[in-house]
């Protein structure tokens, strides 16, 4: 499952972020608001497609023939292309025009839909996926340029309570939108229904957008950090391959090898990264950024508790509905508790969480190992029986209103101590790392759950092997969430009420 990764995303009312060096303060334009609607329906695409694809990945499976790895590599190759392009494509946007960009992602991401809604093979699949992350990475920064560019400061919040509202509001729809469609199999199309109704959506935003949207760039535009990019992507690609293909290829010696190279692959990015930021201070992830100690901290306690979230979903979706035989939309009930737990609590840590830092973090990571553990405990005691959906809707809740605690309050303390002249890197690099670790999550634990079910053997060995195996894998999920409420105790005190600010990502 797709995490939101702005304030917005998870509930609540997004803070403006620093306005871009070089550019004025806006005199409000006339279609402003139409531009604001184009901006909004765009990432509401973004963020409803990809909460909509995890409870309808075993339909994806079955029709295409496709192995666990296919499953795999529709969630994490989606986050791995966005969170590897999501700095740049802001950049870009500053360098060529935030309009230009815009349009750019907006069609580029409309085809990408489409080709995944026609994909007649798993390959075909996974390439449309990586292609709408990366077009997502150009497409959704640019709708926070358009509110800092065009409205006027005091408008602001407004501005970005009507994005953060369709981004919510994406996020709890999203399962829903897409058990619907798969379950009513809407004109024969079943689950490509939903990537294909992304299509005419997205030509009506590239028309609003030419007519609505003015270019604008910035005054002193930043330099694009190419190599580091490759050396990322490189990375991130040595490790995340074998992670997910090796069990079903056996793990052959040389994919051993490849994550070896991988790993030094990132020690030379590291080491790439200072030089450039030392010689012209375009690094993709300036090294001052961590300096601080609550952004080292809070950095960490972030990438644990997305690490667990979007396997624990993908591992649920799968013993629902292969494991139960689960329709998809009973499933999407379940899981579409999961951002309305979010949304009854963020206003809670986002009033109350600048001062109550630790206490947020902790009880909020306690209550979503809580509810996994009553999830994994559920699918126990059932085994081969029948589960509740209420009482598994209710620990999904439970999970949510944990993470609307969290995440607020992990956003402020890995941003506060970044200097405003590297607020939009900052947020960057945050949003970028969530996705990562989203990715990661996919790769792991999921991993280990589709091997322990074994193959096609494991596949049809009933309910009763799907839930031993399942609530084993989940004793995983449990743990990172622990593991998170122990090291609350060593983010930084709370200070009171200050700046928080904003994420510049979906």
């Amino acid at each position: 499952m797709h995490e939101p990764t702005d304030s917005a995303a998870q509930g609540g009312p997004t803070k403006a972020p620093p306005r871009p060096a070089g550019t004025p303060s806006p005199v409000p334009l006339p279609h402003r608001w139409l531009a604001l609607a184009v901006v909004t329906l765009a990432s509401f695409l973004d963020n409803l497609d990809a909460n909509a694809v995890t409870v309808v990945l075993p339909a994806i499976q079955r029709d295409l023939g496709a192995g666990f790895a296919t499953a795999q590599w529709t969630l994490a190759g989606y986050a791995l292309a966005y969170a590897l392009f999501l700095i740049t494509g802001g950049r870009l946007g500053d360098i060529y025009g935030r309009k230009r960009l815009f349009m750019t992602g907006v069609a580029g991401f409309t085809v990408a839909s489409a080709v995944c809604g026609l994909a007649g093979a798993p390959e075909v699949l996974v390439a449309g996926r990586f292609a709408q992350g990366f077009m997502a990475a150009l497409m959704v920064p640019q709708a926070v340029s358009v509110v800092v560019t065009m409205f006027h400061r005091d408008e602001w919040a407004r501005a970005f309570a009507v994005l953060g509202a369709a981004l919510s509001i994406g996020s709890v729809g999203g399962p829903l939108l897409g058990g619907t469609l798969t379950d009513l199999d809407v004109l024969g199309l079943g689950w490509r229904a939903i990537f294909l109704i992304n299509v005419p959506l997205g030509l009506i935003a590239l028309v609003m957008a030419a007519r609505s949207m003015p270019e604008s760039r910035s005054e002193q535009p930043p330099r694009l950090d190419l190599t580091g990019v490759a050396l990322l992507t490189a990375a991130s690609l040595g490790v995340m391959y074998p992670l997910i293909q090796g069990r079903e290829a056996g793990w052959p010696a040389w994919m051993l090898v490849l994550v070896g190279a991988g790993a030094a692959t990132f020690a030379v990015f590291v080491r790439q990264q200072g030089v450039r930021h030392r010689r012209d201070g375009s690094a993709l992830v300036p090294p001052t950024l961590f300096r601080h100690r609550s952004t080292r901290v809070g950095l960490t306690v972030t990438l644990l508790v997305f690490s667990g979230v979007a396997s624990f979903f993908l591992v649920l979706t799968y013993h629902l509905q292969t494991g139960l035989g689960w329709p998809v939309l009973k499933t999407a009930l379940v899981t579409a508790a999961w951002p309305v737990g979010i949304t009854a609590t963020f206003q809670i840590a986002w009033k109350h969480g600048a001062g109550h830092r630790r206490t947020c973090v902790a009880a909020g990571s306690l209550l979503m190992g809580g509810g996994a553990l009553w999830t994994l405990l559920a699918i126990w005691a059932a085994g081969d029986g029948q589960l509740a959906w209420p009482q598994l809707a209710a620990a999904e809740l439970v999970m949510g209103c944990g993470m609307g605690l969290t995440t607020p309050v992990l956003t402020a303390v890995v941003l506060e101590d970044v200097p405003a002249d590297d607020a939009g890197a900052g947020s960057g690099v945050l949003n970028a790392a969530i996705q990562f670790s989203s990715a990661a999550g996919v790769a792991v634990i999921a991993g280990l759950y589709f091997g322990q079910l074994g193959g096609e053997a494991g596949r049809h060995a009933g309910a009763g092997h799907s839930a031993t195996v399942t609530a084993a894998v989940l004793w995983c999920n449990v743990a990172v969430f622990l593991l998170t409420t122990a090291l609350s105790s060593q983010l930084p005190a709370g200070r009171g009420r200050k700046r928080s600010p904003a994420a510049t990502g979906s």
